[in-house]
């Protein structure tokens, strides 16, 4: 088990951003990977409250648990943990990691490997822990109760739960966003309205080709990990999603403009038409679809077809016919 490569020692940062929005992209890859690995063997155990498994014995099988915490007294090849704290009294030959608890290594243990962290801390009980010396440590301290509470429950990623906390999180995307689209707007107008047209004029064939765009993106960020070396990969990966992240952007703000200009249409009398107004009224509108329980992910989806629709056709010369 590689997790990393990197020679990254230590990273802790909190940025506040919705937590659900954070992960909502990564949840099919995470429940799709991290699955409960204990099989019933005499030296993995349960606790009686069947929060925690106990490796008793010595065990040459790769662990991984969802929502549990581990603790290896003993002996482990390689510990994954996701939702909880993984500690160990005895030998971890491989890597060790978690994402939404810590890894507390007790005096006297030892572990072979990387020791990487997401959302939690490493926790030697002495100064100098037994590890090996060529090994990493990543630590990256971000939304530690969120993803424990998140793998107690994973359903509440669709349905965040409304609270003052979540509501001021709304209300400042709202002024991001309106803000965001405006510098669009004034920037590269020609651009905007171009894409606003073309979206107008041609709404199915931009979200099918957003769509394919979006499957062929992700299928090449496959193949390129299974394949090509890690490096290349890596920025292969890195380039794609990063281009991915840009037309995002911008497909959500051509959305934002033509969704505003429709509602301001329909809504407000021909007098209180404007610019300024439509980009706050399409604002509004796709933040609140984007935080109602479960449309929101079906509404994310569409607006990265959207987007990559609107990136891929944007050399098209009026060969477009409303549909």
């Amino acid at each position: 088990m590689s997790y990393l490569s990197s020679t990254i020692n230590r990273i802790t940062f909190a940025p506040q951003i919705p937590l659900w929005q954070f992960i909502g992209g990564a949840i099919a890859i995470l429940l799709f990977q991290f699955v409960i690995f204990a099989q019933q063997t005499p030296n993995i155990t349960t606790s009686d409250d069947q929060q925690t498994l106990i490796i008793d014995g010595n065990t040459d099988t790769q662990v991984y648990s969802f929502g549990k915490n581990v603790v290896v007294k003993h002996s482990a090849k390689e510990v994954f943990v996701f939702g909880g704290n993984v500690t160990i009294e005895g030998k971890i030959e491989g890597d060790v990691g978690t994402i939404g608890g810590s890894v507390i290594q007790k005096e006297g243990a030892f572990i072979g490997g990387d020791v990487i962290v997401l959302g939690g801390t490493y926790q030697p009980e002495v100064q100098k822990p037994l590890r090996n010396a060529e090994k990493e440590t990543v630590i990256i301290g971000i939304f530690e109760e969120e993803l424990r509470n998140f793998a107690q429950n994973p359903t509440a990623i669709f349905s965040p739960t409304l609270t003052w906390g979540f509501l001021a999180q709304r209300i400042l995307s709202i002024l991001f966003w309106f803000l965001l689209s405006f510098a669009f707007t004034t920037i590269s107008p020609g651009a905007v309205s171009r894409a606003v047209a073309r979206f107008q004029l041609s709404t199915l064939k931009i979200v099918a080709v957003g769509i394919s765009g979006f499957l062929l993106t992700t299928i090449g960020i496959m193949l390129s990990v299974a394949f090509l070396p890690g490096y290349l990969s890596g920025i292969i990966s890195l380039m794609t999603l990063l281009l991915l992240f840009l037309a995002y952007v911008f497909g959500r703000v051509a959305l934002q403009v033509s969704s505003g200009k429709l509602l301001q249409k329909y809504f407000l009398p021909e007098n209180k038409h404007s610019e300024t107004t439509a980009i706050l009224l399409g604002v509004v509108s796709w933040t609140i679809i984007l935080s109602i329980p479960y449309v929101w992910t079906f509404a994310l989806l569409l607006l990265f077809s959207v987007s990559i629709g609107l990136v891929f056709t944007a050399r098209t010369k009026n060969g477009w016919q409303k549909v």
